[in-house]
């Protein structure tokens, strides 16, 4: 996925508008052209959305899917209604007759079949989406009803028809061997953009779609232009190059803290903050025998020595805020507390004490059976924040007999971790909202998820067949009170140990308006968006 510059915002005051020392030249003639240009500090990578390699932000403007996730739950998008079987299991799509690609073909069933049949083709890429491991069948009934057979009832299916990727639709005709698992001709799908030039590691344009079905961008041109983190970003909106910038948090650097201070003298900018979307968070692996990890009570007083108010504060600089649970209440079906440890040093000693880890030896760490009470925490080196936040924390765990190996390392590298389950403690997230809570939580039990982590929980067989069953109950009520109870079992033991909540942040053009944030932390509608 592609890495958008990751925004400081702490020296502003009011956090709610950045006046800055833009080039107000360089905005009007923007204006002038109808244009928003962005910063990214990577090349939106291959567009292909069956695969993963590009810009979700970018693929969102041309591609999109059966319906759509709004607040006000699942709404028609490229299907005008559909119809679900008494057992859950058949899902009957009665699609729009008046979309074609941006190519000209057609959008009608048969290109829905080709689509899914293209995706399911590459079924292992997309194991983590538990809906691509239940798809047994696809038929075209009539040129625009189409049918989609699940193995199993599986209540989130519409939320991940509903995802940015992988099941949105390319144009047949881009195919290659009748499929796209080995790449695409041409990037056409049916959105509101259509790809324009693209210089690789340089700029990419999305050019409004004339023949949009839907209704159509009053922005003429969206670009995005690769510039690295940090005091260049800076310069190129200082500058009037670009003029609008945004983050999914899963940025690298944040732009340097002076610079945005200089930013602050004009009134140019605009700052617009998201709800919460994902929780960062530490991950404890259950399931390394060999570790002190493998203690529950270890992982709940290392739980009880993470000081997150003063982590969202000094090291955040109040950009994120203190996660008080896994899931923030705004995330579907999670509507009830389930509070994580609070920040309590004595009583991480106490619980350490009656677990029989003692304090030894000149350098106060624990032992106990002759084990020394070491733990080794792993971090993306890409992020300065995590990095910061693990000296904290080693520092804050001394006060406790834990000492902490620190070790940074790419972010593939964690992924590796995460699922091989070399690791004590590692740096995470969940997968946002979207995502939130399915997704994350069926992650719990999957190989190239977090089975590691929970496989030494006690009763993990419960925990893995609650998983099962919340996806199954079509009950608001019920899912919600299973939803609980997964991660009443999963606090108790410490497994997942949120740190903060975190969302998107844009800053924007002071007369751009239309500017808003949908229910996914990757996508922004720039369609919507228009010049007062």
């Amino acid at each position: 996925m592609n890495k958008l510059v990751k925004l400081s915002l702490a020296a502003i005051a009011s956090g709610l508008i950045l006046t800055g020392c833009g080039n107000s030249k360089g905005l009007d003639e923007k204006k002038k052209d109808n244009t928003l240009t962005y910063t990214t500090v990577k090349d939106i990578g291959d567009m292909n959305p069956h695969v993963y390699g590009g810009s979700m932000s970018a693929e969102d403007m041309i591609y999109e899917s059966l319906v759509e996730n709004t607040k006000d739950g699942i709404k028609p998008l490229l299907a005008k209604s559909w119809d679900i079987s008494k057992d859950g299991k058949t899902y009957t799509f009665h699609l729009r007759d008046d979309v074609k690609f941006h190519d000209g073909t057609q959008f009608d069933a048969e290109a829905v079949k080709k689509n899914i049949d293209a995706v399911q083709s590459n079924k292992e890429l997309h194991s983590w989406l538990k809906v691509s491991t239940l798809i047994q069948d696809v038929k075209a009934i009539d040129k625009n009803t189409v049918e989609i057979k699940l193995s199993e009832e599986y209540q989130p299916a519409l939320n991940e028809f509903a995802m940015p990727r992988p099941y949105v639709f390319v144009s047949p005709n881009d195919f290659k061997d009748g499929t796209t698992k080995n790449g695409v001709k041409a990037f056409d799908g049916t959105g509101p953009f259509k790809m324009g030039d693209h210089k690789k590691d340089e700029s990419a344009e999305f050019v409004a779609n004339k023949d949009y079905w839907g209704e159509k961008s009053k922005i003429e041109k969206v670009q995005a232009k690769v510039m690295p983190a940090g005091e260049t970003a800076f310069l190129s909106m200082q500058k009037g190059e670009t003029n609008f910038a945004f983050t999914d948090d899963r940025g690298t650097d944040s732009l340097d803290k002076s610079s945005i201070k200089q930013f602050t003298d004009k009134g140019d900018y605009k700052v617009y903050h998201s709800k919460p979307m994902h929780t960062k968070m530490i991950v404890a692996n259950t399931g390394k025998k060999d570790s002190p990890i493998s203690d529950k009570s270890v992982r709940q007083a290392v739980a009880h020595a993470v000081d997150r108010d003063k982590i969202a504060k000094d090291i955040l600089n109040g950009e994120e805020k203190p996660a008080t649970q896994l899931f923030a209440k705004n995330v579907s079906d999670i509507d009830f507390d389930v509070p994580t440890r609070k920040y309590d040093l004595e009583k991480a000693k106490k619980i350490l004490d009656e677990a029989g880890w003692k304090e030894a030896g000149k350098d106060k760490v624990r032992e106990k059976d002759g084990k020394a009470l070491k733990l080794s925490i792993y971090y993306d080196n890409g992020s300065s924040n995590q990095k910061e936040e693990a000296e904290f924390l080693q520092s804050e765990f001394k006060k406790i007999g834990v000492a902490l190996n620190l070790n940074g390392e790419t972010s593939d590298k964690i992924a590796e971790r995460r699922t091989s389950g070399d690791y004590d403690l590692l740096f995470n997230q969940t997968w946002g909202l979207l995502y939130d809570p399915q997704s994350t939580v069926s992650s719990f039990k999957a190989k190239n998820g977090y089975a590691a982590a929970t496989s030494g929980i006690e009763d993990k067989n419960k925990l893995y067949e609650n998983i099962d069953e919340v996806f199954k109950l079509q009950n608001d009520k019920k899912r919600s009170e299973k939803y609980k109870e997964i991660l009443t079992q999963l606090e108790e033991e410490s497994v997942f140990i949120p740190v903060s909540s975190g969302g998107m942040t844009v800053i924007a053009p002071k007369d751009l308006e239309g500017v808003r944030f949908t229910q996914s932390q990757y996508e922004l509608p720039f369609n919507e968006m228009h010049y007062k």
